[in-house]
Protein backbone atom coordinates (compact mmCIF):
# COMPACT_ATOMS: atom_id res chain seq x y z
CA UNK A 1 0.00 0.00 0.00
CA UNK A 2 2.59 2.19 0.67
CA UNK A 3 4.59 1.64 -2.01
CA UNK A 4 1.32 1.95 -4.47
CA UNK A 5 1.18 5.60 -2.94
CA UNK A 6 5.02 6.64 -2.81
CA UNK A 7 4.71 5.46 -6.59
CA UNK A 8 1.47 7.85 -7.42
CA UNK A 9 3.06 10.65 -5.63
CA UNK A 10 6.91 10.16 -7.41
CA UNK A 11 4.60 10.06 -10.62
CA UNK A 12 3.65 13.38 -9.99
CA UNK A 13 6.28 14.24 -7.77
CA UNK A 14 6.43 18.13 -10.09
CA UNK A 15 2.61 18.62 -9.47
CA UNK A 16 3.67 18.57 -5.71
CA UNK A 17 5.86 20.61 -5.64
CA UNK A 18 4.08 23.24 -7.97
CA UNK A 19 0.98 22.77 -5.22
CA UNK A 20 2.91 23.07 -2.40
CA UNK A 21 4.77 26.77 -4.00
CA UNK A 22 1.22 27.93 -4.58
CA UNK A 23 0.16 26.71 -1.07
CA UNK A 24 2.84 29.08 0.43
CA UNK A 25 2.32 31.78 -1.83
CA UNK A 26 -0.92 31.77 -1.00
CA UNK A 27 -0.48 31.91 2.84
CA UNK A 28 2.03 34.50 2.61
CA UNK A 29 -0.33 36.62 1.00
CA UNK A 30 -2.58 36.03 3.50
CA UNK A 31 -0.26 37.83 6.27
CA UNK A 32 -0.28 41.42 4.32
CA UNK A 33 -3.72 41.88 4.15
CA UNK A 34 -3.84 42.21 8.41
CA UNK A 35 -0.31 44.35 7.89
CA UNK A 36 -2.39 46.94 5.42
CA UNK A 37 -5.74 47.15 7.62
CA UNK A 38 -3.53 48.13 10.69
CA UNK A 39 -1.87 50.54 8.73
CA UNK A 40 -4.64 51.59 7.25
CA UNK A 41 -6.22 51.99 11.24
CA UNK A 42 -3.31 54.51 12.64
CA UNK A 43 -4.23 56.80 9.31
CA UNK A 44 -7.38 57.18 9.89
CA UNK A 45 -6.26 59.64 13.25
CA UNK A 46 -5.70 62.39 10.04
CA UNK A 47 -7.63 61.55 7.32
CA UNK A 48 -7.72 64.59 5.92
CA UNK A 49 -4.12 64.33 5.51
CA UNK A 50 -3.58 60.70 4.81
CA UNK A 51 -6.49 60.26 2.38
CA UNK A 52 -4.00 59.59 -0.61
CA UNK A 53 -2.11 57.22 1.07
CA UNK A 54 -5.37 55.46 2.45
CA UNK A 55 -6.65 54.99 -0.90
CA UNK A 56 -3.32 53.60 -2.21
CA UNK A 57 -3.61 51.16 0.45
CA UNK A 58 -7.08 50.40 -0.22
CA UNK A 59 -5.75 49.75 -3.88
CA UNK A 60 -3.16 47.34 -2.92
CA UNK A 61 -5.73 45.61 -0.76
CA UNK A 62 -7.48 44.38 -3.77
CA UNK A 63 -5.11 44.14 -5.92
CA UNK A 64 -4.08 41.38 -3.11
CA UNK A 65 -7.54 40.02 -3.16
CA UNK A 66 -7.28 39.40 -6.87
CA UNK A 67 -3.51 37.62 -6.68
CA UNK A 68 -4.98 35.45 -3.55
CA UNK A 69 -7.90 34.37 -5.94
CA UNK A 70 -5.56 33.30 -9.17
CA UNK A 71 -3.54 31.47 -6.72
CA UNK A 72 -6.07 29.84 -4.98
CA UNK A 73 -7.75 28.57 -8.40
CA UNK A 74 -4.29 27.27 -9.29
CA UNK A 75 -3.31 24.83 -6.34
CA UNK A 76 -7.50 24.10 -5.38
CA UNK A 77 -6.63 22.14 -9.21
CA UNK A 78 -3.41 20.42 -8.28
CA UNK A 79 -4.84 19.64 -4.95
CA UNK A 80 -7.78 17.67 -6.49
CA UNK A 81 -6.16 16.38 -9.37
CA UNK A 82 -3.99 14.76 -7.37
CA UNK A 83 -6.09 13.19 -4.76
CA UNK A 84 -8.37 11.78 -7.72
CA UNK A 85 -5.04 10.21 -9.20
CA UNK A 86 -4.24 8.41 -5.57
CA UNK A 87 -7.55 7.31 -5.39
CA UNK A 88 -7.14 5.82 -9.03
CA UNK A 89 -3.89 3.97 -8.71
CA UNK A 90 -4.99 2.62 -5.74
CA UNK A 91 -8.21 1.20 -7.31
CA UNK A 92 -6.06 -0.24 -10.04
CA UNK A 93 -3.62 -1.83 -7.79
CA UNK A 94 -6.57 -3.16 -5.77
CA UNK A 95 -8.72 -5.00 -8.87
CA UNK A 96 -5.44 -6.04 -10.21
CA UNK A 97 -4.53 -7.96 -6.73
CA UNK A 98 -7.73 -8.87 -6.19
CA UNK A 99 -8.09 -10.66 -9.78
CA UNK A 100 -4.87 -11.95 -9.04
CA UNK A 101 -5.18 -13.80 -5.80
CA UNK A 102 -5.34 -17.39 -4.88
CA UNK A 103 -8.44 -18.59 -4.61
CA UNK A 104 -8.48 -19.84 -1.83
CA UNK A 105 -8.26 -16.38 -0.47
CA UNK A 106 -10.72 -15.20 -2.69
CA UNK A 107 -13.16 -17.10 -1.19
CA UNK A 108 -12.79 -16.16 2.26
CA UNK A 109 -13.56 -12.72 1.40
CA UNK A 110 -17.49 -11.97 1.24
CA UNK A 111 -19.03 -9.06 -1.23
CA UNK A 112 -20.16 -6.79 0.84
CA UNK A 113 -16.24 -6.42 2.64
CA UNK A 114 -14.99 -6.53 -1.04
CA UNK A 115 -17.31 -3.59 -1.96
CA UNK A 116 -16.49 -1.48 1.28
CA UNK A 117 -12.35 -1.78 0.34
CA UNK A 118 -13.28 0.04 -2.77
CA UNK A 119 -16.14 2.16 -1.89
CA UNK A 120 -15.50 3.24 1.94
CA UNK A 121 -11.86 2.64 2.47
CA UNK A 122 -11.04 4.15 -0.71
CA UNK A 123 -12.44 7.02 0.18
CA UNK A 124 -11.15 7.70 3.42
CA UNK A 125 -7.39 6.99 2.07
CA UNK A 126 -8.36 9.85 -0.74
CA UNK A 127 -10.38 12.25 1.53
CA UNK A 128 -7.11 12.02 4.25
CA UNK A 129 -5.16 12.53 1.21
CA UNK A 130 -6.95 15.67 0.02
CA UNK A 131 -7.00 17.31 3.59
CA UNK A 132 -3.30 16.37 3.90
CA UNK A 133 -2.21 18.20 1.11
CA UNK A 134 -4.24 21.08 1.50
CA UNK A 135 -5.59 21.39 5.67
CA UNK A 136 -1.89 19.74 7.25
CA UNK A 137 0.13 21.77 4.90
CA UNK A 138 -1.44 24.78 5.16
CA UNK A 139 -1.69 24.51 8.85
CA UNK A 140 2.08 24.29 9.29
CA UNK A 141 2.62 27.52 6.46
CA UNK A 142 -0.18 29.37 8.52
CA UNK A 143 1.71 28.70 11.74
CA UNK A 144 5.08 29.71 10.31
CA UNK A 145 4.15 32.66 8.29
CA UNK A 146 1.32 34.41 10.82
CA UNK A 147 3.85 34.07 13.86
CA UNK A 148 6.42 34.97 11.96
CA UNK A 149 4.27 38.23 10.93
CA UNK A 150 2.85 38.61 14.84
CA UNK A 151 5.93 38.85 15.86
CA UNK A 152 7.72 40.96 13.81
CA UNK A 153 4.72 43.38 12.88
CA UNK A 154 2.99 43.53 16.69
CA UNK A 155 4.65 42.33 20.03
CA UNK A 156 6.49 38.99 20.65
CA UNK A 157 5.40 38.65 24.20
CA UNK A 158 1.56 39.09 23.20
CA UNK A 159 1.84 36.33 20.15
CA UNK A 160 3.32 33.68 22.86
CA UNK A 161 0.90 34.41 25.46
CA UNK A 162 -2.08 34.68 22.89
CA UNK A 163 -0.96 31.16 21.46
CA UNK A 164 -0.34 29.37 24.22
CA UNK A 165 -3.83 27.84 24.31
CA UNK A 166 -3.52 26.25 21.12
CA UNK A 167 -0.49 24.41 22.33
CA UNK A 168 -2.81 22.79 25.37
CA UNK A 169 -5.34 22.44 22.49
CA UNK A 170 -3.37 19.86 20.82
CA UNK A 171 -2.27 17.76 24.18
CA UNK A 172 -6.19 17.49 24.82
CA UNK A 173 -6.44 16.40 21.02
CA UNK A 174 -4.35 13.87 21.15
CA UNK A 175 -5.94 12.25 24.16
CA UNK A 176 -9.25 12.00 22.43
CA UNK A 177 -8.02 11.07 19.13
CA UNK A 178 -7.68 7.01 20.47
CA UNK A 179 -11.61 7.09 21.50
CA UNK A 180 -12.27 7.80 17.74
CA UNK A 181 -9.80 5.15 16.25
CA UNK A 182 -11.77 2.89 18.73
CA UNK A 183 -15.14 3.74 17.73
CA UNK A 184 -14.31 3.88 14.10
CA UNK A 185 -13.33 0.20 14.24
CA UNK A 186 -16.37 -0.40 14.99
CA UNK A 187 -18.07 1.89 12.77
CA UNK A 188 -16.40 -0.19 9.91
CA UNK A 189 -16.86 -3.87 10.99
CA UNK A 190 -20.91 -2.82 11.58
CA UNK A 191 -20.90 -1.33 7.82
CA UNK A 192 -19.23 -3.84 6.36
CA UNK A 193 -21.74 -6.51 8.00
CA UNK A 194 -24.47 -4.59 6.48
CA UNK A 195 -23.15 -4.46 3.16
CA UNK A 196 -22.90 -8.02 3.38
CA UNK A 197 -26.12 -8.85 4.27
CA UNK A 198 -27.71 -6.05 1.71
CA UNK A 199 -25.43 -8.22 -1.05
CA UNK A 200 -26.87 -11.57 0.23
CA UNK A 201 -30.43 -10.00 0.08
CA UNK A 202 -30.14 -8.89 -3.46
CA UNK A 203 -28.93 -12.30 -4.40
CA UNK A 204 -31.10 -14.30 -2.59
CA UNK A 205 -34.38 -11.74 -3.33
CA UNK A 206 -36.44 -14.46 -5.62
CA UNK A 207 -35.72 -17.17 -2.90
CA UNK A 208 -37.24 -14.58 0.00
CA UNK A 209 -40.29 -13.36 -2.42
CA UNK A 210 -40.90 -17.13 -2.53
CA UNK A 211 -40.97 -18.00 0.49
CA UNK A 212 -42.74 -14.71 1.83
CA UNK A 213 -39.22 -14.11 3.99
CA UNK A 214 -39.48 -10.08 3.71
CA UNK A 215 -40.32 -9.13 7.08
CA UNK A 216 -37.53 -11.37 8.69
CA UNK A 217 -35.08 -9.79 6.23
CA UNK A 218 -36.29 -6.23 7.50
CA UNK A 219 -36.34 -7.24 11.16
CA UNK A 220 -32.28 -8.66 10.40
CA UNK A 221 -31.46 -5.73 8.03
CA UNK A 222 -33.05 -2.78 10.91
CA UNK A 223 -31.05 -4.49 14.25
CA UNK A 224 -27.71 -4.01 11.98
CA UNK A 225 -28.32 -0.79 10.72
CA UNK A 226 -29.15 -0.24 14.41
CA UNK A 227 -25.91 -1.47 15.55
CA UNK A 228 -24.51 0.98 12.35
CA UNK A 229 -26.10 4.04 13.88
CA UNK A 230 -24.59 3.02 17.47
CA UNK A 231 -21.47 2.80 16.11
CA UNK A 232 -21.13 6.20 13.79
CA UNK A 233 -22.98 8.46 17.14
CA UNK A 234 -20.04 7.33 18.88
CA UNK A 235 -18.00 8.33 16.41
CA UNK A 236 -19.73 11.95 16.03
CA UNK A 237 -19.70 11.98 19.94
CA UNK A 238 -15.86 12.16 20.05
CA UNK A 239 -15.31 14.07 16.47
CA UNK A 240 -18.08 16.89 18.49
CA UNK A 241 -15.88 16.74 21.21
CA UNK A 242 -12.83 17.50 19.60
CA UNK A 243 -14.28 20.13 17.87
CA UNK A 244 -15.92 21.64 21.30
CA UNK A 245 -12.39 21.33 23.05
CA UNK A 246 -10.10 23.11 19.52
CA UNK A 247 -13.25 25.85 20.10
CA UNK A 248 -12.93 26.34 23.35
CA UNK A 249 -8.64 26.31 22.74
CA UNK A 250 -9.27 28.98 20.00
CA UNK A 251 -11.81 31.14 22.24
CA UNK A 252 -9.57 31.83 25.00
CA UNK A 253 -6.58 32.82 22.59
CA UNK A 254 -9.04 35.27 21.68
CA UNK A 255 -9.87 36.35 24.75
CA UNK A 256 -6.21 36.45 26.58
CA UNK A 257 -5.10 38.88 22.81
CA UNK A 258 -8.07 41.36 23.79
CA UNK A 259 -7.24 41.56 27.24
CA UNK A 260 -3.40 41.57 26.77
CA UNK A 261 -3.15 43.63 23.29
CA UNK A 262 -5.69 46.58 25.72
CA UNK A 263 -3.19 46.64 28.33
CA UNK A 264 0.10 47.60 25.78
CA UNK A 265 -2.17 50.12 24.21
CA UNK A 266 -2.52 51.95 26.94
CA UNK A 267 1.02 51.56 28.00
CA UNK A 268 1.44 52.80 24.42
CA UNK A 269 3.66 49.73 23.24
CA UNK A 270 1.20 49.22 20.68
CA UNK A 271 -0.94 51.19 18.48
CA UNK A 272 -4.36 50.30 17.75
CA UNK A 273 -3.23 49.93 14.19
CA UNK A 274 -1.20 47.22 15.55
CA UNK A 275 -3.96 45.39 17.52
CA UNK A 276 -6.34 45.33 14.85
CA UNK A 277 -3.50 43.62 12.80
CA UNK A 278 -3.05 41.22 15.55
CA UNK A 279 -6.48 40.26 15.81
CA UNK A 280 -6.79 39.89 11.99
CA UNK A 281 -4.00 37.73 12.46
CA UNK A 282 -5.59 35.40 14.83
CA UNK A 283 -8.85 34.97 12.52
CA UNK A 284 -6.07 33.46 10.42
CA UNK A 285 -5.87 30.93 12.52
CA UNK A 286 -9.47 30.03 12.98
CA UNK A 287 -9.73 27.45 9.80
CA UNK A 288 -6.28 25.56 11.19
CA UNK A 289 -8.21 25.02 14.68
CA UNK A 290 -11.37 24.21 12.89
CA UNK A 291 -9.43 22.02 10.60
CA UNK A 292 -7.71 20.13 13.44
CA UNK A 293 -10.54 17.86 14.72
CA UNK A 294 -11.31 16.48 11.08
CA UNK A 295 -7.80 16.20 10.40
CA UNK A 296 -7.25 13.68 13.47
CA UNK A 297 -10.61 12.07 13.03
CA UNK A 298 -9.79 11.63 9.08
CA UNK A 299 -6.00 10.26 9.93
CA UNK A 300 -7.58 7.63 12.61
CA UNK A 301 -10.01 7.11 9.89
CA UNK A 302 -7.77 6.73 6.93
CA UNK A 303 -5.26 4.47 9.15
CA UNK A 304 -7.75 1.86 9.76
CA UNK A 305 -8.63 1.82 6.19
CA UNK A 306 -5.10 1.62 5.24
CA UNK A 307 -4.20 -1.15 7.23
CA UNK A 308 -7.50 -2.90 5.61
CA UNK A 309 -5.85 -2.46 2.46
CA UNK A 310 -3.22 -3.20 3.26
CA UNK A 311 -4.13 -6.54 4.42
CA UNK A 312 -5.82 -7.19 1.27
CA UNK A 313 -2.81 -6.34 -0.77
CA UNK A 314 -0.48 -8.57 1.14
CA UNK A 315 -2.60 -11.57 0.48
CA UNK A 316 -0.99 -14.38 -1.07
CA UNK A 317 -1.52 -14.17 -5.21
CA UNK A 318 -0.70 -16.72 -7.91
CA UNK A 319 2.01 -16.43 -10.19
CA UNK A 320 0.26 -16.05 -13.91
CA UNK A 321 3.51 -15.23 -15.96
CA UNK A 322 4.78 -17.21 -18.18
CA UNK A 323 8.69 -17.71 -17.64
CA UNK A 324 9.31 -20.98 -18.81
CA UNK A 325 6.67 -22.67 -21.71
CA UNK A 326 6.68 -25.89 -22.73
CA UNK A 327 5.62 -27.44 -26.44
CA UNK A 328 1.53 -27.66 -26.65
CA UNK A 329 -0.05 -29.68 -23.91
CA UNK A 330 -1.39 -32.73 -25.85
CA UNK A 331 -4.03 -33.45 -22.68
CA UNK A 332 -2.26 -36.83 -21.35
CA UNK A 333 -3.42 -36.98 -17.84
CA UNK A 334 -2.25 -38.58 -15.31
CA UNK A 335 -3.35 -38.68 -11.10
CA UNK A 336 -1.09 -40.43 -8.39
CA UNK A 337 -2.01 -41.08 -5.11
CA UNK A 338 -3.66 -37.33 -4.79
CA UNK A 339 -5.30 -36.75 -1.34
CA UNK A 340 -6.42 -32.73 -0.61
CA UNK A 341 -8.45 -31.01 1.69
CA UNK A 342 -9.52 -27.32 2.37
CA UNK A 343 -8.35 -26.46 5.46
CA UNK A 344 -6.01 -28.39 8.18
CA UNK A 345 -7.67 -30.27 10.98
CA UNK A 346 -10.80 -30.86 8.69
CA UNK A 347 -11.84 -34.31 6.45
CA UNK A 348 -10.40 -34.65 3.21
CA UNK A 349 -12.11 -33.99 0.29
CA UNK A 350 -10.60 -36.19 -1.62
CA UNK A 351 -8.66 -39.17 -1.19
CA UNK A 352 -5.93 -41.45 -2.64
CA UNK A 353 -7.34 -40.47 -6.11
CA UNK A 354 -5.57 -42.63 -9.20
CA UNK A 355 -6.58 -42.44 -12.17
CA UNK A 356 -5.55 -41.74 -16.04
CA UNK A 357 -6.67 -39.88 -19.32
CA UNK A 358 -5.54 -39.69 -22.40
CA UNK A 359 -5.72 -37.95 -25.47
CA UNK A 360 -8.96 -38.24 -27.43
CA UNK A 361 -10.78 -40.92 -24.48
CA UNK A 362 -13.66 -39.22 -22.13
CA UNK A 363 -13.51 -39.80 -18.80
CA UNK A 364 -17.05 -39.59 -16.73
CA UNK A 365 -17.41 -38.62 -13.29
CA UNK A 366 -20.18 -39.74 -11.23
CA UNK A 367 -20.96 -39.16 -7.61
CA UNK A 368 -23.01 -37.48 -4.87
CA UNK A 369 -23.00 -33.67 -3.43
CA UNK A 370 -19.83 -33.17 -1.85
CA UNK A 371 -18.08 -36.10 -3.23
CA UNK A 372 -15.10 -34.36 -4.46
CA UNK A 373 -15.99 -33.75 -8.08
CA UNK A 374 -15.41 -30.29 -8.78
CA UNK A 375 -12.70 -30.12 -6.08
CA UNK A 376 -10.87 -33.22 -8.35
CA UNK A 377 -11.47 -30.31 -11.67
CA UNK A 378 -10.23 -27.05 -9.60
CA UNK A 379 -7.14 -28.57 -8.92
CA UNK A 380 -6.71 -29.91 -12.45
CA UNK A 381 -6.55 -26.21 -13.66
CA UNK A 382 -4.23 -25.04 -10.08
CA UNK A 383 -7.18 -23.18 -8.90
CA UNK A 384 -5.99 -24.63 -5.34
CA UNK A 385 -2.15 -25.34 -4.24
CA UNK A 386 -1.93 -29.16 -4.73
CA UNK A 387 1.64 -30.97 -3.64
CA UNK A 388 4.00 -31.97 -6.17
CA UNK A 389 4.06 -35.38 -7.96
CA UNK A 390 0.42 -35.25 -7.51
CA UNK A 391 -1.29 -34.42 -11.01
CA UNK A 392 1.07 -35.16 -14.36
CA UNK A 393 -0.22 -33.60 -17.98
CA UNK A 394 2.07 -35.35 -21.07
CA UNK A 395 4.43 -36.32 -17.98
CA UNK A 396 5.07 -33.03 -16.77
CA UNK A 397 4.26 -31.98 -12.97
CA UNK A 398 1.68 -29.23 -13.35
CA UNK A 399 3.04 -27.13 -10.24
CA UNK A 400 6.32 -27.29 -13.42
CA UNK A 401 3.98 -26.21 -15.99
CA UNK A 402 4.27 -22.30 -16.38
CA UNK A 403 -0.05 -21.52 -14.19
CA UNK A 404 -0.92 -19.60 -17.72
CA UNK A 405 0.05 -21.90 -20.38
CA UNK A 406 -1.81 -24.78 -17.76
CA UNK A 407 -4.91 -22.96 -18.18
CA UNK A 408 -4.84 -21.70 -21.76
CA UNK A 409 -4.94 -25.61 -22.20
CA UNK A 410 -8.01 -26.48 -20.55
CA UNK A 411 -11.66 -24.94 -21.29
CA UNK A 412 -13.44 -25.35 -17.90
CA UNK A 413 -17.18 -24.87 -18.71
CA UNK A 414 -17.78 -24.26 -14.57
CA UNK A 415 -21.32 -25.36 -13.01
CA UNK A 416 -22.31 -22.15 -12.17
CA UNK A 417 -23.03 -20.73 -15.79
CA UNK A 418 -21.74 -17.21 -15.02
CA UNK A 419 -22.42 -14.66 -17.42
CA UNK A 420 -21.21 -11.10 -17.57
CA UNK A 421 -23.43 -8.16 -17.95
CA UNK A 422 -22.05 -7.46 -21.66
CA UNK A 423 -22.76 -8.57 -25.59
CA UNK A 424 -23.72 -12.40 -26.20
CA UNK A 425 -20.17 -12.07 -28.67
CA UNK A 426 -17.92 -11.06 -25.31
CA UNK A 427 -19.76 -13.93 -23.61
CA UNK A 428 -18.63 -16.23 -25.75
CA UNK A 429 -14.67 -15.52 -26.73
CA UNK A 430 -14.43 -14.38 -23.28
CA UNK A 431 -13.30 -10.36 -24.62
CA UNK A 432 -10.60 -11.94 -27.08
CA UNK A 433 -10.55 -10.81 -30.07
CA UNK A 434 -8.43 -13.21 -32.15
CA UNK A 435 -11.97 -15.66 -33.35
CA UNK A 436 -13.74 -14.69 -36.11
CA UNK A 437 -17.16 -14.07 -36.88
CA UNK A 438 -18.16 -17.11 -38.71
CA UNK A 439 -16.25 -18.94 -35.78
CA UNK A 440 -18.29 -17.55 -32.95
CA UNK A 441 -21.31 -18.41 -35.23
CA UNK A 442 -20.79 -21.97 -36.00
CA UNK A 443 -19.68 -22.65 -31.71
CA UNK A 444 -23.34 -21.31 -30.80
CA UNK A 445 -25.00 -23.42 -33.77
CA UNK A 446 -22.64 -26.58 -31.80
CA UNK A 447 -24.27 -25.82 -28.22
CA UNK A 448 -28.13 -25.29 -29.92
CA UNK A 449 -28.50 -21.62 -29.07
CA UNK A 450 -27.74 -20.35 -32.84
CA UNK A 451 -31.72 -19.76 -33.81
CA UNK A 452 -33.30 -18.06 -30.48
CA UNK A 453 -29.24 -15.75 -30.63
CA UNK A 454 -30.23 -14.66 -34.20
CA UNK A 455 -33.61 -13.92 -33.24
CA UNK A 456 -32.65 -11.38 -30.57
CA UNK A 457 -33.32 -7.78 -32.43
CA UNK A 458 -29.21 -7.08 -31.87
CA UNK A 459 -28.44 -10.95 -32.17
CA UNK A 460 -24.78 -11.72 -31.26
CA UNK A 461 -24.41 -8.04 -30.19
CA UNK A 462 -27.27 -8.46 -27.54
CA UNK A 463 -26.42 -7.06 -24.46
CA UNK A 464 -27.75 -9.61 -21.55
CA UNK A 465 -28.39 -8.23 -18.13
CA UNK A 466 -26.55 -8.81 -15.14
CA UNK A 467 -25.24 -12.81 -14.56
CA UNK A 468 -27.22 -13.26 -17.59
CA UNK A 469 -30.64 -12.26 -16.08
CA UNK A 470 -32.88 -11.96 -19.36
CA UNK A 471 -31.83 -15.08 -20.66
CA UNK A 472 -33.33 -18.84 -19.15
CA UNK A 473 -31.33 -21.52 -17.45
CA UNK A 474 -31.08 -23.52 -20.76
CA UNK A 475 -30.03 -20.08 -22.82
CA UNK A 476 -27.04 -19.49 -20.32
CA UNK A 477 -26.30 -23.01 -20.46
CA UNK A 478 -25.70 -23.28 -23.71
CA UNK A 479 -24.28 -19.77 -24.13
CA UNK A 480 -21.76 -20.73 -21.85
CA UNK A 481 -21.47 -24.46 -23.45
CA UNK A 482 -20.35 -22.37 -26.85
CA UNK A 483 -16.93 -21.64 -25.16
CA UNK A 484 -16.26 -25.17 -25.38
CA UNK A 485 -16.64 -25.18 -29.21
CA UNK A 486 -14.91 -22.12 -29.83
CA UNK A 487 -11.58 -22.54 -27.63
CA UNK A 488 -9.23 -24.65 -29.67
CA UNK A 489 -7.32 -26.23 -26.50
CA UNK A 490 -6.71 -30.06 -25.70
CA UNK A 491 -8.36 -30.86 -22.65
CA UNK A 492 -12.07 -29.72 -22.24
CA UNK A 493 -13.97 -30.09 -19.17
CA UNK A 494 -17.73 -29.58 -18.28
CA UNK A 495 -18.57 -29.32 -14.96
CA UNK A 496 -22.64 -30.30 -14.47
CA UNK A 497 -22.60 -28.36 -17.66
CA UNK A 498 -25.64 -29.86 -19.12
CA UNK A 499 -28.40 -29.98 -16.18
CA UNK A 500 -30.23 -27.41 -17.12
CA UNK A 501 -31.02 -28.73 -20.75
CA UNK A 502 -34.16 -30.73 -22.37
CA UNK A 503 -33.70 -34.02 -23.42
CA UNK A 504 -33.53 -33.26 -27.03
CA UNK A 505 -31.39 -30.60 -26.73
CA UNK A 506 -28.84 -32.20 -24.11
CA UNK A 507 -28.82 -35.58 -26.97
CA UNK A 508 -27.65 -32.85 -29.95
CA UNK A 509 -25.43 -30.88 -27.44
CA UNK A 510 -23.70 -34.32 -26.45
CA UNK A 511 -23.24 -35.31 -30.25
CA UNK A 512 -21.33 -32.21 -30.93
CA UNK A 513 -19.26 -32.57 -28.08
CA UNK A 514 -18.18 -35.91 -28.67
CA UNK A 515 -17.48 -34.91 -32.32
CA UNK A 516 -15.76 -31.89 -30.74
CA UNK A 517 -13.30 -33.91 -28.65
CA UNK A 518 -12.30 -37.22 -30.85
CA UNK A 519 -8.80 -35.82 -30.44
CA UNK A 520 -9.21 -34.60 -27.32
CA UNK A 521 -9.48 -34.94 -23.65
CA UNK A 522 -12.59 -34.25 -22.08
CA UNK A 523 -13.75 -34.63 -18.53
CA UNK A 524 -17.66 -34.60 -18.08
CA UNK A 525 -18.62 -34.35 -14.80
CA UNK A 526 -22.79 -34.85 -14.00
CA UNK A 527 -24.92 -36.72 -11.89
CA UNK A 528 -27.20 -38.03 -15.08
CA UNK A 529 -26.23 -40.97 -16.63
CA UNK A 530 -27.52 -39.56 -19.77
CA UNK A 531 -24.56 -37.28 -19.72
CA UNK A 532 -21.65 -39.68 -19.05
CA UNK A 533 -23.17 -43.00 -20.12
CA UNK A 534 -20.72 -42.67 -24.12
CA UNK A 535 -17.90 -41.93 -21.79
CA UNK A 536 -14.64 -44.25 -22.41
CA UNK A 537 -14.06 -44.39 -19.19
CA UNK A 538 -16.46 -43.58 -15.85
CA UNK A 539 -15.27 -43.11 -12.29
CA UNK A 540 -17.85 -43.08 -9.48
CA UNK A 541 -17.03 -40.59 -6.75
CA UNK A 542 -18.13 -41.12 -3.16
CA UNK A 543 -17.11 -39.30 0.22
CA UNK A 544 -13.80 -37.78 -1.54
CA UNK A 545 -12.72 -41.86 -2.73
CA UNK A 546 -12.90 -43.65 -6.34
CA UNK A 547 -15.67 -46.42 -5.39
CA UNK A 548 -15.93 -47.95 -9.06
CA UNK A 549 -14.25 -47.07 -12.28
CA UNK A 550 -15.80 -48.66 -15.88
CA UNK A 551 -17.80 -48.66 -19.03
CA UNK A 552 -21.07 -47.92 -18.72
CA UNK A 553 -22.07 -51.28 -19.19
CA UNK A 554 -19.42 -52.60 -16.96
CA UNK A 555 -20.44 -50.58 -14.48
CA UNK A 556 -23.95 -51.69 -14.36
CA UNK A 557 -23.04 -55.16 -14.40
CA UNK A 558 -21.43 -54.35 -10.89
CA UNK A 559 -24.44 -53.54 -9.40
CA UNK A 560 -23.31 -51.02 -6.98
CA UNK A 561 -23.41 -47.41 -6.85
CA UNK A 562 -23.50 -46.46 -10.24
CA UNK A 563 -25.99 -48.86 -11.38
CA UNK A 564 -28.02 -47.44 -8.30
CA UNK A 565 -28.27 -44.11 -9.96
CA UNK A 566 -29.27 -45.68 -12.99
CA UNK A 567 -32.11 -47.62 -11.14
CA UNK A 568 -33.40 -44.28 -9.66
CA UNK A 569 -33.43 -42.03 -12.19
CA UNK A 570 -34.53 -44.94 -15.05
CA UNK A 571 -37.36 -44.61 -12.13
CA UNK A 572 -38.05 -41.40 -12.27
CA UNK A 573 -38.01 -40.98 -16.02
CA UNK A 574 -41.01 -43.91 -16.11
CA UNK A 575 -42.82 -41.41 -13.35
CA UNK A 576 -42.90 -38.24 -15.49
CA UNK A 577 -43.92 -40.81 -18.37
Amino acid sequence: MKKIILNAISKNKWRYLILLIFMMVNIYILTIPAEIIGRIVDLLYDVQNNKQIIMNQTYILLGICLLLLVVRVVWKYYETYLSRYIEKDIKDALFDNLIRLNLTEILGIKNGELMSYFVQDIREIRQFSLRLSSHLTRTIFICIFVSFAMIRNVDFKLTIVALLPLVLTVLVTINIKKYIEKSYKKSRKYFTELSEYIQESTDAIRTTKAYCGEDEQIKTFININKRLKGANNSVDAHSTLLKTVTHIGFGLCYGIAILYGSKLILNGTISVGDFVAFNTYITLFTNPVSWAPGLVSKFKRAQVSYKRLDKLLDLEKEDIEIEKTYDELIGNIEIKDLSFKYQENVVPVLNNINLTVNKGETLGIIGTIGSGKTTLMNLLLRLYTVEDGKIFIDGKDINNIPLKQLRDSIVYITQDNFLFSTTLKENINLFKDIYEEDEIEESIKKSMIYDEIMNMNDGIDTVIGERGIDLSGGQKQRVVISRAFLNKSNIIIFDDTFSALDNKTEKSVLENVRELTTDKTCIIVSNRISDIRDATKIIVLKNGNIVETGTHNELLQNKQDYYKFFVEQASQAEEVL
